[in-house]
């Protein structure tokens, strides 16, 4: 892999990881455990810039960097394997859509936008339920069911909260991309 790549995937992580580090919002008051943070934007601009299996790099590098810099013990060990699965299935329907040059622009960002803000929320609502859901009951004693019912649970926090999140960084993503391209440009 050739040095200039490798350098552009390990400052994108590096933002990443000071983005998933440093600015997280909570967006449903109910549940402000659940966080959103800008750091996929680095990730996308490296499957814009470079490609997927770069992006999934620049993902597993600002997870693990998390993990080193900033560890918030169980919630990281169950939360992370979760934000990686839900990212990397995201960004696989992002580079699918967006690389359908018969579309018009705004189609492929349209459909972009819509099914990667679709496959993040039913992704993340299976991963809650089959995944996370147990093992915080197990190992963190925070049993969804008796706070606020599983499919309660889902159906209201989880769902709006995908949903925002996948609106919110696929739109952020998609409106700064053209300007970090001309960046990119320039420096080259």
């Amino acid at each position: 892999m050739p040095t200039r790549k490798l350098t552009l995937i390990a400052l994108l992580a590096a933002l990443s990881t000071l983005l998933m580090v440093f600015i997280s919002i909570p967006l449903i008051p109910a549940a402000p455990f659940l966080k959103l943070d800008l750091s996929f934007i680095p990730i996308f601009v490296g499957l814009m810039l470079l490609d997927l299996k770069s992006s999934y790099g620049i993902l597993l590098l600002r997870s693990l960097l998390k993990l080193l810099i900033a560890n918030a013990g169980i919630n990281d060990y169950i939360g992370l394997p979760m934000n990686i699965l839900g990212y990397m299935l995201l960004l696989f329907v992002l580079n699918w859509c967006l690389q359908q040059k018969n579309w018009r622009p705004w189609a492929r960002q349209t459909t972009a936008l819509i099914l990667g803000t679709i496959t993040l929320t039913i992704a993340m609502v299976l991963i809650n339920y089959l995944y996370a859901l147990p093992l915080y009951a197990q190992f963190a004693n925070f049993n969804i069911q008796q706070i606020f019912g599983v499919w309660n649970y889902l159906l209201t926090i989880v769902v709006p909260f995908n949903l925002l999140e996948g609106v919110i960084l696929i739109g952020l993503s998609l409106i700064l991309l053209p300007a970090i391209q001309r960046i990119f440009r320039r420096v080259n």
